[in-house]
């Protein structure tokens, strides 16, 4: 009978963490940024139906990195989660924070008791009735639970971008500035042009009232980079 080979505990989670990393750099990169009326939620996807950004509540946004089928799942969990709490208790009561301690401990789980991680990263955004109380989240594939000031970056060389980004963002920016930067940021940083058909993009807008999500089109960012 042979012996099963043993690996040591820290190596095995540097080895599970290192072939996570790897996965979602080689996703393309996505962009939350707040701007004068809120959040903008843009990255480069070629595909048309299958969606990287999409709403989960009236004021709360969803972005993911990686495996399309991976983070998928986490979204319609969250859609799931939002539905039922706010009908159980009030809509109110639904908040970004509590979305992204939920999606913290799957991911914590799936890292250490699964045999292959998610290779994902995941961003929640909340818009507030101003900028104070506006909340945005990172959860990464092994749960790390981090608060995103400003503006945050996933996938692709996102230390780069996001150094990119904080070089020229100005709290307070207008939707079409922040379009802007967030588009050349990303072309910079990939050293390449990005198909302007190929850019999804959808704002946290909190002047439209109780849904405050709305999905950017191609016009729009079209003339935003003009």
């Amino acid at each position: 009978m042979t012996m099963p080979m043993y690996v040591p505990p820290e190596q095995l989670i540097k080895d599970r963490a290192d072939f996570a990393r790897k996965g979602i750099a080689r996703g393309r990169p996505i962009v939350l940024l707040e701007y004068a009326d809120g959040v903008l939620l843009i990255g480069e996807n070629p595909s048309g139906s299958l969606h990287k950004v999409s709403e989960i509540y009236d004021r709360i946004a969803f972005a993911g990195v990686g495996r399309f089928n991976e983070f998928e799942t986490l979204r319609v969990a969250g859609i799931r989660y939002a539905d039922l709490k706010g009908y159980s208790y009030g809509r109110a009561d639904v908040t970004a924070k509590g979305l992204a301690n939920a999606y913290a401990q799957t991911l914590g789980q799936i890292f250490t008791h699964e045999l292959k991680p998610y290779e994902i990263d995941v961003m929640v955004a909340e818009v507030g009735d101003d900028a104070k109380s506006t909340r945005m989240y990172r959860i990464q594939f092994d749960g790390t639970l981090a608060d995103v000031e400003g503006l945050g970056a996933m996938g692709g060389e996102e230390e780069q971008l996001t150094v990119a980004l904080r070089e020229r963002y100005t709290p307070g920016v207008s939707l079409t500035e922040a379009i802007a930067l967030a588009i050349s940021s990303i072309e910079a940083t990939e050293d390449r042009p990005v198909d302007p058909t190929h850019w999804e993009a959808a704002v946290l807008d909190r002047t439209l009232g109780r849904r405050t999500f709305r999905r950017l089109e191609q016009a729009e960012i079209a003339a935003a980079r003009a």
